[in-house]
């Protein structure tokens, strides 16, 4: 016993000692790092565009040195003097989802990409890789962020884009900070896009675990103007002026709506405390995109948007894998059946212990057969990450299978709640 208790306090005091303390290495201010990443389907390269300097930090105060999610990018920062880790993120983002298209294998292209962290006290190393889907580091860049340069850009204390507050249950520091912004709404529609921003919240909470950890939210809207109304879409030969040009299309799928000047998008917040975005497309056309930790972008007027914007932001804020899959999907193979993904809601089982095992009944069938569905709610029912063989999800039906389901299903769920906690729990 004695022994046990010695054992104890030794990992205790590991714990506290490795435990990273906010104040010790960061000031209240944002670290905005722009990448450019570039390259095709057999070359990939990152290299670093700008550094900007933002007035407060919204993200997290602890948990900085761990990540919740794998994803496919990650940064780390490490303080120079003690070469200690002193913060890390996750990413994905649409430069690797690119790669797996025809065209990466025929030409090269740039992607923009915007991410946040703290702001050091100190000159710190910091370093992003980008991941394969097989896990393996495909390009890297390592540079150091001295916080008296200069040459960091200054943004966010003039020319604040207008906005209110939808929800706001605390301080930025206690809430998980989300900013709704308008794409393709003209300044004379800014009163319909606060309407939309407020049917978004409605939609977002409508579901759990959402619902019930919604204190654990501040939600913004942020009139972002464009010069035209609406967003572009390509197969129609119809484009438009519009904030962050985006568009439908995107890899040729028509309902895929992304943009990729993502730089936009985080001048516009400049001066307004954020985590996460939510991009509301002032169009009828149905499509949307989630990316994890970087945007969700849906149509606003579209009839499926509440399902639509919950299924978005289970991507881009609870990184919560897709579980639909069609024949010659644009997006089909994306998963190597020799890799565990990292999204906690599919599965190749070749570390099945590390998703939702626990969570099945004692007995369950694996696969389950479909036609079992209404006695295994959470079982390991084939097909998911648009693929039909090899992949497994969670329930026979859930909102990130289809816009009809009424629900996240309980994986996702616990999935969710876990990010949330993750945010919010000290």
């Amino acid at each position: 016993m004695k022994r046990n208790v010695i054992l104890g306090l030794c990992l205790l005091w590991i714990v506290n000692t490795y435990a990273q303390n906010f104040a010790d290495f960061f000031q209240d201010k944002t670290l905005r790092v722009d990448y450019i990443f570039t390259g095709d389907a057999k070359h990939q390269s990152i290299y670093l565009d700008e550094l900007s300097r933002l007035p407060s930090w919204a993200g997290r105060r602890h948990h900085l040195s761990e990540l919740p999610l794998e994803g496919n990018g990650q940064i780390t920062m490490t303080d120079l003097e003690t070469r200690k880790c002193i913060y890390k993120t996750s990413f994905s983002s649409l430069f690797q989802e690119w790669l797996s298209t025809d065209e990466a294998q025929e030409t090269a292209k740039g992607f923009e990409n915007s991410f946040l962290l703290p702001y050091p006290q100190r000159p710190a190393e910091v370093e992003i890789t980008l991941l394969t889907p097989s896990k393996k580091a495909m390009a890297s860049l390592k540079h150091t962020v001295r916080p008296d340069d200069i040459l960091i850009h200054e943004r966010g204390t003039s020319h604040i884009t207008p906005h209110k507050y939808m929800l706001k249950n605390g301080k930025e520091a206690d809430c998980i900070d989300v900013a709704i912004l308008a794409e393709g709404y003209t300044e004379a529609e800014m009163e319909q896009f606060y309407k939309d921003a407020e049917k978004a919240c409605e939609s977002l909470f409508f579901y759990e675990p959402f619902k019930s950890m919604k204190n654990k939210f501040n939600m913004v809207a942020v009139a972002s103007p464009s010069e035209d109304s609406g967003v572009s879409v390509p197969r129609k030969n119809d484009w438009k002026q519009t904030a962050f040009n985006s568009h439908f299309d995107t890899f040729y799928s028509d309902r895929y709506l992304t943009t990729s000047r993502v730089k936009s998008i985080h001048n516009a917040l400049a001066g307004i405390p954020y985590e996460h975005i939510i991009i509301l497309a002032n169009t009828e056309e149905y499509g949307g995109g989630g990316i994890y930790n970087s945007y969700t972008l849906t149509a606003a007027h579209h009839s499926t948007f509440k399902p639509v914007v919950a299924h978005e932001f289970g991507h881009s804020f609870g990184g919560l894998g897709d579980e639909y899959f069609y024949d010659n999907d644009v997006m089909t193979d994306t998963y190597p059946l020799d890799v565990e993904p990292w999204e906690p809601n599919i599965t190749t089982q070749i570390d099945f212990p590390s998703k939702w095992k626990d969570m099945l009944p004692t007995g369950t069938p694996i696969p389950t057969p479909s036609e079992m569905r209404d006695k295994y709610p959470v079982g390991v029912y084939e097909g998911g990450g648009y693929s039909a063989k090899g992949i497994y999800r969670p329930s026979f039906d859930c909102r990130m299978r289809t816009n009809e389901y009424p629900e996240f299903c309980p994986v996702c769920q616990r999935a969710i709640r876990r990010i949330i906690e993750f945010y919010t729990n000290k």
